[in-house]
Order: C-alpha cells, then structure tokens, then sequence
C-alpha cells in the first residue's frame, strides 16, 4: 500500500438542503445496480498474506528500510533477490493455514466481505496460476491454491469475495513496473509485454476459476497519466471483467477516476483516509488495526476498538464504506490485537447494526454536534429512522440535536429490545432527549429517532454544544465578505487553523436559542503588532451590537525546551448580547484590522 497526502483548502461554504426521493433505499444517487450490495454491506476484511508474511519486516537481521514499514514492500526496499525471497515460503506452517478461520473472523466482525491480496507489488500469485511459476501451485507440495480455499469458504458461509491484484506495479517480471525503472525508463511496448503476458491471462483465470467474484480492487494509487500505463490498457483490463464477471466491482485505482469514467463502480480513497464529505457514489477507506498492512514482528501502533468504531461511524454517515486489513501471519494466525478488536467490533455490530448496514449520510453538516455521528436510513414507505451515534454520554444526559423542523415519532435506545420510550421535548428545531443514567454501550451508544417521513431540516445552523455555548468558527459560518485565506495548523497544531485578515471583513452564523438569555462573546484571535490597532464587532442582526479593541497578544513557547516560540492565540470578551425571546439569530463579527496590521481570527465563542 501507498500513503497518500492530502492538501486541504478553503471555500467558503453557502449550506443548502439536498433533496432526497423517499422511494429509493439507496442514498446514493449515483449508485448502480452491481454496487448496491456493496453501498448496502458497508464493512468488509482486508487481508494482506503473501510471501512477505513469512519475512515479517525483517530480512537477514535488518529491519525494513523504509520508516512507513509497510511489511509488505520488504521485497523492494530491502532489495531481495527474487530466488532468495521465495524461501520464505520454508517458514509457512501450511498444516496450519486455513483461509476458513479468516471468514469465520470476518463473520464474528460483522463484515460482509473480504478481499485478499492475491497478487501484491511483488508479483506472486497465491493461487495455481498457468502463467509463469512464481505462484503457490508451483512452489508448494502437495500444492495449495489459497484463493481457491478461501472462495470456497466465503461460498460456504454467505460472504461475498474480492480479489486485490496490483497491475501496475510488479516487481519479479522482468517488464513489470519497478520504481527503479524511474532511473533507466522503460518503453511502453515493454511494458506491454508484460501486460499482455501476464497481468490480462491471471485476471482471465481469476475471473473464470473460482465462482463469483464480487469486487477487484486494483492498487494504482495515481492517474494513468501519471503512470506507463496507458487508458487504453486500462480499459481492455476492464472489459475483461465486465465479460467475464458482469456483476464485479470495479474501484477507481484501476487508475480511472469516477469523474473520468462512469462506469468505475466504486471510490477507493488513500490508506487510512477516512471520509470528511457526503458523496453521492460508493466510496471506500481501506484501513489497518495495526500500522503495516502485511504482519510486522515489531509492530506497535495498534489501533483501539473505540477508535475503529469511530472511523465506521464517520464513513457509513457520509455514505461510505469500511474495508479493514488483517494481516496472518505465516501460519495463518491473526495477531491477537487484530482478532480481540474485530471481535469487540462483532459484538457491537450484532446490537447496532441496523445504524450501520443499509444506512447512510443524513442531511446535516458532518460537524453539526459534537456528541458524535447522525446515520439515517429510509424505507420504501418513507418511514426514516435516524441514528445517532453518541461518542461522548453527555454528563448532564440530555442529547440536543439542531436542525430538524420536525418532532419525531418516538427517541429509544437501539440496545433496548423493547424499544421503550425515551422522554425528548421539541421547539422549532431542537429536539431535546432525556438519556438513561447510564449509557447502554461502552463504545458508542446509539439512540433511534423514528420519523414518519423523511425529516426536513433548518438552513446553516450552528449547534449549541453539549455542555451548552456555541463555537462560531471560518468552517461553519453561512456568509463571509472579505478575507477567506485559512490558514490549516502549524507546529504540530500549537498554531492553530485561522483566518489572515488583511482587511475590513465580515462573517456570519446562525444560531437557535430555545429560551430568552443573554450570552457573553468573547474572540480568540492572534495580533502581532506592539500596540492596539482595529476593533472587533460583534453584531445580533436584530439586537444588540458590542465592541473590543483589538489588543497585542504577544508570542509564547509552544514546547518547551524547543527554541518553538510561536503566536499567541487568546480570548477576548468583547461584551454581552442579549436574546429577548426564543427564535434564530443571525451573528456577525466585523474584523477591523489598522492598515498594516493583520490579525488572525480563529474562533467566536457565545455562552
């Protein structure tokens, strides 16, 4: 696997309700018939097992040479020679491999599919292949064809399989692409041979030997036209599928994006990259438990069961999927760590489900509240029943949730078989549930909203949060006149995401507030300059209008023992503003920089 990074940027964001056709199961408009199960199933198994498995990230005494240790580049970083890394295969306890115990796993996980790697970037193939003899058929005795036995077993217990093979990049064939090839070149007509020869007759027996195959994911993590690979390869590989397997699934590193070809079926984003918007096609994040994707003997960065949960939640509430790696080791054992939380996993699944399978991105911003997720599912009759994932028990239990204009039928626990009712109190757009003392799950508790229809929701409102006030920042407000530059976090966050404001500039927020009170505004802001120059203001569009000079904050030592002096950021009250009665109000600040004087903005805080 390959990290990707990502650049982030700004755009001033006007937020708009989506229309939504209760009819339809399927949230996603752009959804085709092949991928419907796979919007549906929303969690399945990864599984990296190869020859790497049998070096666990370390060859002849050294350890990787690479600092991501990714276990399963081994072959490439530690420069191995092709014969001597087919020794590896010695090591494999093959009594004991059993691909069946890894879809019995996936099953007490609560996944729905698994892809294995049958071809990684090292070129060997870990069924009977025809083509070559870098494959298990060939060098194990008697033979073992490890993407047979585990099609057989995903056939035997309802789990639908995927094959990952990387067509791209093969480091044994002489013609396949090797990252060294940077350094001498290669010809497209070489890299054809290579194409020809080995990448479409192995796709041809996979495609023919082993039953149904639900998905292939390919691993090109750039555009073809970045890469030797040309569109027209790419399609030829895709038309053999789309033969052979009319009903598989195609992800986009194939090397062909959703945008440029509308017949790829599903999104793969980067490693570990989780969702951060709604998307209307099927999208995927490929995860680890672990760190590396192939079993590493030093790992150590294990992933929590609470974490995972999260990274879930946070997909199938913007309409995605989760595919999470195990990584056997060569005798076929799952590391304990793994095993224990995809168990932990099952077991939360096996109760709050229904949140999960079939559900998807609900109306609201992703960061409307911040006690946890919304996920929302809608049957054929229009009844919608919203699911809201609660991260953090409210201490105080009670749950707020902003924004929809309309009471619902009935609050109750997922957990609770008898559905009993939880007391909620409703107001224009706040609906407020009292929750039990104790949270029912210690990961994450869902409570149900029931809706006869699909709720309609209120325009770009800020959220209260949970222990009450509300944090008006540059990435909720609904208007904005001036300066737009965010700045994201610097020095390892000590410098915070902010607005450079070079100039008079003006932002706006909605907030709701149940009943009269008056709230204290105070801003958090960054000023360089030696004395005070430029003013604050902060205005209730129909109310009152407060004042502050804008005040020198100095530096400070983000870390000490560092030489890390940065910008101070502090808070400011800039008065108090009074609401009369329960209703929306819209905010604004107005920034005043002095000429020459810019100030950075990060927050307004109302409470």
């Amino acid at each position: 696997m390959n990290a990707k990074m990502n650049t982030v940027c700004f755009r001033l964001l006007l937020i708009f309700v989506c229309s939504f056709s209760v009819g339809s199961l399927f949230a996603q408009k752009q959804t085709n018939e092949r991928a419907k199960w796979f919007v549906d199933s929303r969690f399945g198994m990864f599984i990296h097992w190869g020859l790497y498995s049998g070096a666990e990230g370390i060859w002849k005494g050294e350890k990787l040479r690479y600092d991501n240790d990714y276990a399963e580049w081994i072959f490439y970083r530690n420069q191995i020679d092709r014969e001597e890394y087919v020794t590896l295969l010695d090591r494999f306890d093959w009594d004991s491999i059993d691909p069946e115990q890894w879809v019995l796993l996936a099953k007490k996980a609560g996944m729905k599919y698994i892809t294995l790697t049958a071809k990684h970037h090292d070129g060997f193939a870990l069924w009977d292949s025809q083509i070559g003899n870098y494959d298990l058929g060939d060098l194990t005795s008697p033979k073992r064809d490890i993407v047979k036995e585990l099609a057989e077993a995903c056939q035997k217990h309802g789990i639908k399989l995927g094959l990952y093979y990387s067509h791209w990049v093969d480091w044994e064939h002489p013609n396949g692409w090797n990252h060294e090839r940077e350094i001498a070149g290669m010809s497209n007509e070489e890299y054809d041979v290579y194409w020809q020869g080995k990448v479409i007759p192995q796709m041809r027996e996979l495609l023919t030997n082993y039953g149904e195959i639900s998905m292939i994911w390919f691993d090109m993590w750039i555009n073809h036209s970045e890469a030797i690979v040309s569109k027209k390869q790419l399609l030829q590989l895709k038309s053999l599928i789309r033969e052979l397997q009319p009903n598989c699934l195609v992800n986009s590193r194939l090397g062909l994006s959703i945008e440029e070809d509308q017949d790829i079926d599903y999104k793969t984003l980067g490693d570990n990259q989780l969702g951060d918007k709604k998307e209307d096609f099927p999208w995927q994040s490929p995860a680890t438990v672990a760190h590396s994707w192939g079993f590493h003997a030093m790992e150590e960065q294990w992933k929590s069961t609470t974490t995972l949960l999260h990274s879930l939640i946070n997909n199938v509430s913007l309409n995605g999927n989760f595919m999470l790696n195990i990584g056997p080791r060569a005798n076929g054992d799952v590391p304990y760590e793994i095993a224990q939380r995809l168990e932990e996993m099952g077991s939360w699944l096996a109760v709050n489900g229904d949140a999960i399978y079939g559900s998807g991105a609900f109306d609201l911003d992703k960061n409307q509240h911040d006690w946890g997720k919304i996920t929302c599912k809608t049957t054929a009759d229009g009844t919608t029943k919203l699911y809201l994932h609660v991260f953090n028990w409210p201490l105080n239990k009670q749950l707020q949730v902003t924004g929809i204009t309309e009471a619902p039928q009935k609050a109750y626990l997922l957990a609770d078989k008898q559905q009993a009712a939880l007391p909620f109190d409703f107001g224009e757009v706040l609906t407020t549930i009292s929750l039990p003392q104790m949270q029912p799950d210690p990961y994450v508790s869902v409570v149900v909203l029931e809706y006869d229809n699909y709720p309609e929701i209120a325009e770009g409102l800020v959220a209260e949060t949970v222990y009450g006030g509300y944090s008006l920042t540059p990435e909720n407000h609904v208007w904005a006149e001036g300066s737009q530059e965010l700045v994201q976090p610097q020095k390892y966050g000590s410098v915070p995401q902010h607005l450079a404001i070079e100039q008079t500039s003006r932002y706006r927020w909605r907030v709701f507030v149940d009943e009269p009170t008056t709230v204290n505004a105070d801003v958090s802001y960054s000023f360089q300059s030696k004395k005070a120059g430029g003013t604050f203001v902060v205005r209730c569009l129909n109310g009152e209008t407060v004042e502050t000079s804008i005040d020198p904050t100095g530096q400070t030592v983000g870390e000490p023992r560092s030489d890390w002096h940065i910008d101070r950021y502090k808070s400011k009250r800039v008065g108090q503003l009074s609401f009369s009665k329960a209703g929306y109000y819209d905010i604004e600040l107005e920034v005043n920089p002095a000429k020459g004087a810019p100030v950075d903005f990060q927050w307004l805080w109302l409470q």
